[in-house]
């Protein structure tokens, strides 16, 4: 899913072919490898196995193709994104659990496995992150589907239970500020232009 918006982002400012094959894998790996690199994690795991690359590459092939005969709307690359930041970030906090870590490092490591692709893919596209987008719940969805992940297994739910569960939290949670526009209180300093008018 991650590949799949990485494409879409590209196709959205004309990339070439080679342009939309490096946002896809930037999205898709971009999480998971600087939290291996945080976490002292090696070889990375898309080095260890790269048929992760090869499955991105296609999926950002298929999105090309796609797109060439429907024209998908700017919501379509928000879908996407949602799915895949849900099931990142679960995969990220399991991987830090894995390692005996405080909760508090599993659910940033989860939050930073789901949302750092998504940075780095809208920094490359040249757009306004979603993770800094004014009252976007973006990373705060992700930290709290990681959180809620971590309460499941507390109360010793089946564990590929907890894992679909947090990624449901942390879906549903990205569709409802998409559907209802959803927002965190923004923050606001005053500035120049508010002393002046004072």
């Amino acid at each position: 899913m991650c590949a799949i918006s990485g494409a879409l982002s590209a196709g959205r400012k004309s990339f070439d072919l080679l342009g939309v094959a490096i946002v896809a894998l930037v999205t898709a790996i971009g999480g998971g490898t600087l939290r291996d690199v945080l976490l002292d994690r090696y070889p990375i795991f898309w080095i260890a196995d790269p048929t992760y690359l090869l499955v991105i590459l296609a999926s950002a092939a298929l999105t090309v193709l796609y797109v060439r005969f429907r024209d998908p709307p700017y919501r379509a690359l928000l879908i996407a994104d949602a799915l895949g930041l849900g099931f990142f970030t679960i995969s990220g906090a399991q991987v830090a659990e894995s390692k005996g870590l405080p909760a508090i490092i599993v659910i940033l490591m989860g939050a930073i496995t789901g949302a750092a692709g998504g940075l780095f893919r809208d920094v490359l596209s040249a757009e306004v992150p979603l993770l800094l987008r004014k009252g976007e719940l973006y990373a705060t969805a992700a930290i709290i589907g990681a959180a809620m992940y971590l309460v499941f297994e507390a109360i010793h739910l089946p564990r590929p239970l907890c894992a679909t569960l947090g990624a449901a939290v942390v879906i549903g949670l990205r569709f409802a500020a998409i559907r209802w526009r959803i927002a965190l209180p923004v923050f606001r300093a005053p500035g120049e232009e508010d002393s002046r008018a004072d």
